[in-house]
Parts: C-alpha cells; sequence; structure tokens
C-alpha cells in the first residue's frame, strides 16, 4: 500500500510503499488481546500481600482450657476467625507474567499496525527535524495537524531534540522502533511512524520470522 509523507513545517514530502505483509493485514482481535493480556499481566507489579496465621503478632499461649468452657476448643488468638487474626490464603507476592510464543508476539505487532492503517489512523513523517526544537513549536505543529493523543515511534535512535520539545506535551509520546508494543500502540488514537522508523520496523520483524523459521527448521 502507498502512503503520503508529511513534513511538520512544510506539509507533503513524497510517498512511501508500506509491505502489506505489516500494514495492510486484516486485523484479528483474538490475537491483539492475546499480546495485549501478556503486556499488562507482565507489567503488574504482583506485590499484594497480607499476613498468615503465622505472620502476626500474637502469644503463642493457649488462650483458654481445652475442655468446660461450653465453646469451641482453640489454641490461638492467632485463627483467622478472630478479629486481627491471621488471613487464610491470603494473596502473596507473585510474578503474573505468563509465556507466549514470540510468533504470536511478532504477528499481534503486525495487526496492530495493520488496524491504524485500515483506520487511517497512520502518518508517516519524513523526519523529526524542527526548525525551532521549542515544546511551543511542536504543540502548534500537533494542533495544526488536528492530534491529541499520538504515539510517534522513530528509527532505532530517537531523535532528542524532538523529544525533548515533546517530553511536557501532553497527548504526545515518544519511542524508538525497538520499543514499539501492540498496547501503546491501540492505546493512542494517532500512530505516526518516521521513515527511518518504517524501515526499521520491518528489518525488526522481518528478521524475527526469518528467526522463527530457522528455528521451526532445525526442531
Amino acid at each position: 500500500m502507498k502512503l503520503d509523507v508529511i513534513s511538520l513545517s512544510s506539509g507533503k514530502a513524497g510517498d512511501i510503499e508500506l509491505p502489506d505483509d505489516i500494514f495492510g493485514l486484516e486485523p484479528r482481535a483474538d490475537i491483539l488481546h492475546r499480546v495485549v493480556r501478556w503486556q499488562r499481566a507482565k507489567a503488574q507489579a504482583g506485590t499484594h500481600s497480607v499476613l498468615g496465621k503465622s505472620d502476626v503478632s500474637y502469644s503463642t499461649k493457649k488462650i483458654y482450657r481445652q475442655k468446660g468452657t461450653g465453646g469451641a476448643r482453640h489454641g490461638s488468638r492467632k485463627a483467622p476467625i478472630f478479629r486481627k487474626g491471621g488471613v487464610y490464603k491470603g494473596p502473596t507476592p507473585r510474578s503474573h507474567a505468563f509465556d507466549l510464543p514470540k510468533k504470536v508476539r511478532a504477528l499481534g505487532l503486525r495487526h496492530a499496525l495493520s488496524a491504524k492503517a485500515s483506520r487511517g489512523k497512520l502518518v508517516v513523517l519524513e523526519n523529526l527535524d524542527l526548525a525551532d526544537a521549542k515544546t511551543s513549536v511542536l504543540a502548534k505543529a500537533v494542533k495544526e495537524q488536528g492530534w491529541k493523543r499520538v504515539l510517534v515511534i522513530d528509527g532505532a535512535q530517537v531523535n532528542e531534540t524532538f523529544a525533548r520539545a515533546a517530553r511536557n506535551l501532553e497527548g504526545v509520546d515518544v519511542l524508538p522502533s525497538m520499543g514499539a508494543n501492540v498496547y501503546d500502540i491501540l492505546k493512542r488514537d494517532t500512530l505516526v511512524i518516521t521513515r527511518a522508523g518504517v524501515e526499521a520496523l520491518q528489518a525488526r520483524l522481518n528478521g524475527a520470522q526469518a528467526a522463527a523459521a530457522d528455528q521451526g527448521a532445525t526442531v
């Protein structure tokens, strides 16, 4: 598929041919859902914790005699039924992460990029060079383009002056090509990729596909 390339300062700056196997797929919600769940589970802290029976601070002395009270037999005030007693089978710190095949992760990124392209929410920039690297200048350019919640993906290295100018802009996030991920792409309304970013994403995804093919051949 062919898409116009624009410049932040001077409008149209040519066009670019985007590969259909990355930007022209029919988006699959099930693939995107699996990858987003994997990302969010991996990012979850898992630091939830409670005090169990062995953790609460109480005397270990038997609270009353075993028989003759007419009540239930207890040996410790730490039992879960007592006020301030330990919690029974409460949450403990753990990792929520689970494994997801690399093929599925790469496929999810392809479908996320294709989803933005199919909805007309994909913009390709010539580069991130600014005539005046100031936040006010970038804010004006973003407003003129009509971008509200936008993710900008550059090449292997992010343009430092652009990233500095965008640092204090609400709704504008910048990532290098290796940081591109399904959750961040779907979370924003508009996806902006530089020419260098397109080339880097192609190399990244084609490299992942080749590695997966080689691995499958050796199994």
